[in-house]
């Protein structure tokens, strides 16, 4: 569509930019931003939102009668039940209407079934677990405009006058919202197909009744995101399929629940996030259209919904999806949630008989291939930007980087052995999805690790992987050279510009520090700037500034300089811009070396003209961390630490931050809404530039043996270029990389 615009005349794109200007605008971002936005656009996208905001009048004017009780008599509503019974097995996921399910799953997860039952119990008694909480009570009978958390309600008027980040006034929306994706639902249909039990199924559709008269079209909080309506449709198809044969699900329940659906899809396909959030939004809504359309294909629209659902999904996909099969917003989180998406995509492609660009199938192992590269040692997903604490469907209770889930249904799927290797084992997603088998295929890989090298570079997502292999007990460092997040607005993504994360002996020691909310502005700013990882700062500044929730002000990049990697060793030299807008614009560089599999060293450059705060931060996970002599310090988990060893050519100050409120330091967010202090040492120097500083992290068994000696290796002009190690050079100069000597003994792995 953009196309037929981009030759118009200028008089007519201005004409066109303030009438997009003129359309009521939720929430009341600063006008010069909206301003800048707007000059980005090009007419094409202008015509899109104004045809957009046209439709958000009308339907405030003349609102839309659906979602009533769909008329038609009995025996039409038992009819299309009957149909619906009869077609959904050859349309849905195979494990959800095979007989054979309830056993396999007992026998092959017998510890995830009891967990699925005790959450449908707790769910029964109205107490929902919903992101990084537990037991939310939402009241009886459930306010679906609640949120708990602040007790806060959101006002039931037409979806457009309400904004999702006004917290003040509504809540946290993203706690409103998890309880009413309805993916509670699933669980209680498993509940249901695992043991037969009708109460399940009663209380199940109970709830949905409830909601579908407590919710008139298009009003509340439950209809101000597309995606919200998309993951809800969703589940009501996996309702459907799950208690279609429950004597709970009368005719006209079935009746009303399919209209609902209908209705959902046609408000998603009308007000599709193109322009607003063209990411795992507009993907997550692409795949309910999709969903709609496969399951219930008598619908009218049915066909254009799959076809415009696949059409979107390529395309985007295409776009989201960097060569090296990193997502576009260096979210680890965001990254998984396009693999589920895309997953259900093919297999109901395979299901309903329709064929998928093998493009999609290529990108989805390639996305699997980057999260095994950048996977932890004990295999789970580290944070790497944003992580919102949801999933596109919980078909097993799941921490946040849980990966098995994936894993085990891509192996099935593609018969990958690495793929099987990551599962660790059968996970029950595998037999929901892909029935008996799937479970069979899956169990006739012979897992292994992947083939490809344990350190890589991913150039197009900007991350370097340093590991001595596969094993749980290893060693493993994440380097961040690539962009702030997406190129629209980098929203997901963090300052976190050449941090690293680093595990020793497979535990978490250098950590991302997580999300923590998106509805608190304090904390959303902590959380995801420079303060809380593990970089370097210059004059306090993060390395962006906010410009709401999801926007930076600007976007610094970095630059990968060089990459070696060797048997022996593993090299990565980069820097980023981000402090070139102070007053004396700075340079931070970065220099990291593995000697395998002993240790890291890591060479920060600070350059500039003037005088500047220079910190060097270390944000650890849940470990102990103890300043010793000189500016040693030691993290211990266990009875396996991390030693810290910097040296700068100026003094430095060491201090460990660990729940500062003033200012907000040293805090991690293991989910979403949750908290929790955890250690960060900060070493602070106030100095003309340009500075530098070298750093030893070596992971060490024997927490009694004596350090090692460690001094700074320097040119001639007094440049750091590495250290000395146990009387040995260790250079990171890029033309003279290496560590001549042997592994050290110091006590160390």
């Amino acid at each position: 569509m953009g196309g037929r615009f981009r030759d118009a005349p200028p008089m007519m794109e201005a004409t066109a930019r303030r009438a997009a200007l003129a359309w009521p605008s939720v929430g009341g971002a600063p006008m010069r931003r909206k301003l800048a936005r707007l000059r980005q656009m090009d007419l094409a996208e202008i015509a899109g939102r104004t045809r957009m905001e046209a439709a958000k009048w009308w339907d405030r004017v003349v609102p839309s009668g659906r979602r009533r009780r769909p008329a038609g008599t009995a025996l039409d509503c038992r009819r299309r039940l009957e149909a619906f019974r009869e077609a959904a097995p050859s349309h849905f996921f195979a494990g959800c209407t095979d007989a054979r399910t309830p056993e396999l799953l007992a026998s092959r997860a017998p510890e995830a079934t009891r967990e699925l039952l005790a959450a449908a119990d707790r769910v029964r008694a109205g107490r929902f677990d919903l992101l990084g909480y537990e037991a939310l009570s939402f009241g009886d009978p459930i306010d679906w405009d609640l949120d708990p958390v602040s007790g806060r309600r959101a006002p039931l008027v037409h979806w457009s006058r309400l904004d999702p980040l006004d917290a003040d006034r509504l809540g946290d929306s993203k706690v409103v919202w998890e309880l009413n994706r309805h993916q509670w639902l699933v669980g209680l249909g498993q509940a249901y197909r695992t043991t037969g039990d009708e109460r399940y199924a009663e209380a199940a559709l109970a709830y949905v009744e409830h909601w579908l008269a407590a919710n008139p079209p298009g009003r509340g909080i439950n209809s101000a995101s597309s995606l919200e309506l998309a993951f809800r449709l969703i589940a009501w198809c996996w309702g459907l399929v799950l208690f279609r044969d429950s004597p709970a699900l009368r005719p006209e329940l079935f009746a009303w629940m399919q209209a609902a659906i209908e209705d959902h899809a046609a408000h998603v396909e009308k007000y599709l996030s193109v322009y607003f959030s063209p990411n795992t939004h507009l993907t997550g809504e692409a795949l309910g259209l999709f969903y709609a359309g496969a399951v219930i294909p008598e619908l009218p629209a049915a066909r254009r919904w799959r076809e415009r659902g696949a059409g979107i999904l390529a395309e985007a996909t295409a776009r989201q999806v960097l060569p090296d099969g990193v997502y576009f917003e260096q979210s680890t989180c965001y990254q998984r949630y396009t693999v589920e998406i895309l997953l259900h995509y093919l297999i109901l492609c395979r299901r309903n008989g329709l064929a998928a660009p093998a493009s999609l199938e290529r990108r989805v192992q390639a996305m699997l291939d980057f999260l095994l590269a950048v996977r932890s040692p004990r295999g789970e997903a580290p944070s790497i930007g944003d992580a919102d604490g949801g999933w596109l469907l919980p078909l097993a209770a799941r921490r946040p980087g849980d990966l098995r889930g994936v894993c085990g249904t891509a192996a099935a799927l593609y018969g990958r052995p690495d793929f099987a290797w990551a599962a660790g084992g059968a996970a029950p997603e595998i037999l929901w999805l892909l029935g008996p088998a799937g479970l069979a295929a899956f169990e006739s890989l012979r897992p292994a690790p992947p083939a490809a090298p344990p350190s890589r570079l991913f150039a197009s997502g900007g991350y370097v992987v340093m590991r001595d292999g596969w094993g749980k007990d290893g060693h493993h460092l994440v380097f961040d050279v690539g962009p702030l997040g997406c190129p629209d607005s980098g929203g997901h993504g963090h300052a976190d510009l050449l941090s690293v994360q680093c595990w020793a002996f497979g535990e978490p020691f250098l950590v991302d520090a997580g999300t923590g909310t998106y509805a608190d502005e304090g904390w959303r700013t902590f959380f995801r700037s420079t303060a809380a990882h593990s970089t370097v700062m210059v004059d306090g500044e993060s390395q962006a500034r906010p410009a709401g929730p999801f926007a930076w002000q600007q976007r610094p990049r970095a630059r990968l300089r060089r990459w070696v990697s060797t048997e022996r060793l593993d090299f990565a030299d980069a820097d980023h811009d981000a402090y070139r807008r102070l007053p004396d614009p700075v340079r931070h560089r970065r220099r990291v070396l593995f000697v395998k599999p002993r240790f890291w060293v890591l060479l920060d450059d600070v350059e500039g003209a003037d005088r500047h705060r220079v910190d060097l931060r270390f944000q650890f996970g849940a470990v102990q961390v103890t300043l010793g002599p000189e500016t040693w310090a030691r993290a211990t988990a266990g009875a396996r630490s991390l030693l810290v060893r910097p040296i700068a050519t100026v003094p430095l100050l060491a201090a460990v931050r660990e729940g500062s409120l003033h200012p907000r330091e040293g805090w991690v967010s293991a989910d979403y809404g949750q908290r929790q202090p955890a250690p960060a040492i900060v070493y602070s120097a106030e100095a003309p530039l340009p500075l530098s500083v070298v750093t030893l992290l070596m992971p060490v068994l024997d927490p009694t043996a004596p350090l090692p000696a460690v001094e700074p290796l320097a040119r001639p002009d007094g440049r750091l270029v590495g250290l000395v190690l146990d009387g040995q050079p260790v250079a990171l100069e890029s033309e003279d990389v290496g560590f001549a000597g042997p592994p050290p003994a110091s006590g160390a792995s």
